[in-house]
């Protein structure tokens, strides 16, 4: 009897209910849109995707230096991630006298990243990751430089490749906005989405939805609307339980007036 009543009993527990889905439709607020207050920041969340893309680059160099396991590279590398780790202070900004900071700071981000370059070049390591470096090389403003270092590291294997061939792109569509004639923005946009269509084949491997994130972003900048739809769908799909991504791809959808 005991046994039928705990069956009985896991039988009637209540489902859980499933979990809301974000309705991605512009929000009025203050008679403005959520899409008309975004889209003059569009810059700003561009460069929110390329700082998150900096933080798996220096992810994949402490995995690669750990597995390789040779002491003098790890040094090497502790010394970069020293000047790496180092704090940017706006020297326009009055110093809060309740947190001083103790350590080394620079007053942008170009000035940390040519430091940390001059470190690397000091200590005769490459540390590893033409994503790593290819990510300083845009910081400092070297944007062709940057370009020809992911190219070094697109065919690496893993999470080394994948990063490579995302700031390739990025790079890519950053050159492609800058310039002034329409012909040459329009091949250079065109040039990053087959970038980031080749930037993770495996829909099981690591930022594959944010591989499809990219190509929906280009593909609505080439005007490519309907395509750019179906492709961050996908992209929210496979990303799903990323709370990064998700509300990114929502403003995309919304802006597109999905």
């Amino acid at each position: 009897m005991a046994d039928k009543d705990d069956k009985k009993q896991k039988t009637d527990a209540p489902v859980s209910k499933a979990t809301p889905t974000f309705d991605p439709k512009p929000v009025n607020v203050g008679g403005e849109s959520l899409v008309d207050r975004i889209y003059p920041h569009r810059k700003k969340i561009g460069v929110f995707i390329l700082l998150g893309f900096a933080v798996w680059a220096v992810i994949a160099v402490v995995i690669h230096f750990r597995d390789s396991g040779h002491e003098k590279k790890t040094d090497k590398l502790a010394a970069v991630l020293d000047v790496a780790s180092q704090k940017v202070v706006d020297p326009n900004v009055p110093a809060d006298p309740n947190n001083p900071v103790k350590t080394a700071t620079f007053k942008s981000e170009a000035e940390r990243a040519n430091q940390v370059l001059d470190t690397m070049a000091k200590q005769g390591t490459d540390v590893g990751s033409a994503a790593f470096k290819g990510s300083l090389l845009i910081k400092a403003g070297k944007l062709d430089e940057a370009i020809t270092e992911y190219k070094r590291g697109q065919t690496a294997k893993g999470l080394d490749g994948v990063l490579a061939r995302e700031g390739l792109g990025l790079a890519e569509e950053m050159k492609a906005e800058a310039e002034k004639d329409a012909a040459a923005r329009q091949k250079g946009l065109e040039a990053a989405l087959a970038t980031f269509a080749t930037m993770q084949p495996d829909d099981k491997g690591p930022r594959y939805a944010y591989a499809l994130y990219h190509q929906g972003r280009l593909q609505a900048l080439l005007g490519k609307t309907a395509d750019a739809k179906a492709t961050l769908e996908k992209a929210k799909e496979a990303g799903k339980e990323s709370p990064d991504l998700v509300p990114l791809v929502d403003e995309r959808l919304a802006a597109l007036g999905t």
